[in-house]
């Protein structure tokens, strides 16, 4: 006799939800990558390709290698300010400084590059912006090792879709959910479990 495996059902995860739908958004999955089943975590795809230009004015003529985002990469423009020939200060777009860095050394903090001196030195005020465009917005499969923004826990998908690009309900709010029936990112452990349960608890998804 064969034997028919039933997988999660639409909401199956769900205990409680605001009124009127409040908690609901909708949104467009991608699950290009493999059929998603309701409950999965979903992470969103914020941010787009990071690109730097050297600042008009320059007097020295480093150069900046291609540039790599962290898992604490904003969308905007960062400042990279030369403040001697050798060392620099950066700046995120909200306009804190983070990490200093130093010609020749892998830079590594919310963006990764490597500035290599020309020529002719840089001085104090010469510099580059590096700016990290907007992502798509679309929902995917949560992956903690992720830097396009889907390493943050932004929702959880109401219900299954093929593997395919659509639109799908979410819940991103203001619900109370089982664990049990969540679908967490690929290979998590208890640890990661935890702190996917306290992500979605900070947005108001209580997971029980």
């Amino acid at each position: 006799m064969t034997t028919f495996v039933e997988g999660p059902r639409t909401a199956e995860f769900l205990i409680s939800e605001a009124e009127h739908f409040r908690s609901r958004d909708v949104g467009t999955i991608d699950a290009t990558g493999g059929a998603l089943e309701a409950g999965t975590v979903l992470g969103k795809v914020a941010l787009g390709a990071a690109t730097a230009a050297a600042k008009g004015g320059n007097t020295g003529n480093a150069t900046i290698s291609a540039v790599t985002r962290g898992p604490g990469a904003k969308v905007g423009v960062y400042s990279v300010d030369f403040t001697a020939a050798t060392k620099f200060d950066v700046t995120d777009p909200d306009g804190f400084r983070i990490k200093s860095g130093t010609t020749g050394v892998a830079y590594a903090d919310d963006l990764g590059f490597t500035i290599t001196a020309g020529a002719t030195p840089m001085v104090a005020g010469d510099g580059f912006n590096i700016t990290v465009a907007a992502g798509s917005n679309k929902f995917k499969r949560h992956d903690p090792a992720a830097v396009d923004g889907s390493q943050v826990e932004a929702a959880i998908l109401f219900e299954a879709i093929g593997a395919v690009e659509d639109e799908r309900t979410v819940i991103s709010r203001a619900a109370a959910v089982k664990s049990s029936k969540l679908i967490y990112a690929a290979g998590a452990d208890d640890a990661q479990k935890a702190k996917t349960k306290a992500a979605l608890d900070a947005r108001g998804i209580v997971v029980r």
